[in-house]
């Protein structure tokens, strides 16, 4: 169980309440959650439910994504969205969910961020690995504390 103590957590949490626009803090955000691991790329998104789409608001990585904004139906993130809970794909090629951005990817993960009173996803954290089952269960503990402590970001 990860506490308040553990690095990246109390990283991300001063990030949070800094003096700078929302994009900017979320830029650090990203830039942090990707130095963490063996990540090749890492986007943080909005769920629009009005638009009923999915919009890139940052990435941290070698280029920007393929699919900026998509339907909320679609891809993995599409099904963290409805399953309200984390999508972890160790190899993206057996996943007919997986949308295709980069070549390399061979595993990700999409984490979902809840609202303040825990009833929507609000947006998701998208983390992108050249490594094949990259995000063990660790990894998924950390990743929903991360989420857990940028949500203030999301109102």
């Amino acid at each position: 169980m990860l506490g308040n103590r553990h690095p990246l957590l109390q990283r991300l949490q001063q990030v949070v309440f800094e003096s700078a626009t929302r994009s900017e803090r979320l830029q650090r955000i990203a830039a942090l959650i990707r130095e963490a691991g063996p990540y090749r790329w890492v986007g943080l998104y909005d769920v629009n439910r009005e638009r009923a789409e999915v919009v890139n608001v940052v990435w941290d990585g070698p280029g920007a994504p393929e699919f900026p904004v998509f339907p909320i139906t679609k891809g993995l993130t599409g099904s963290a969205i409805a399953e309200r809970k984390i999508v972890n794909v160790g190899d993206v090629a057996l996943d007919s969910r997986y949308l295709t951005a980069f070549g390399s990817t061979k595993s990700e993960i999409i984490v979902p961020i809840f609202s303040c009173d825990d009833q929507q996803v609000v947006g998701t954290i998208d983390i992108e690995s050249e490594q094949s089952d990259a995000f063990s269960a660790d990894v998924e503990r950390t990743l929903v504390a991360c989420a857990d402590v940028i949500r203030p970001l999301w109102g």
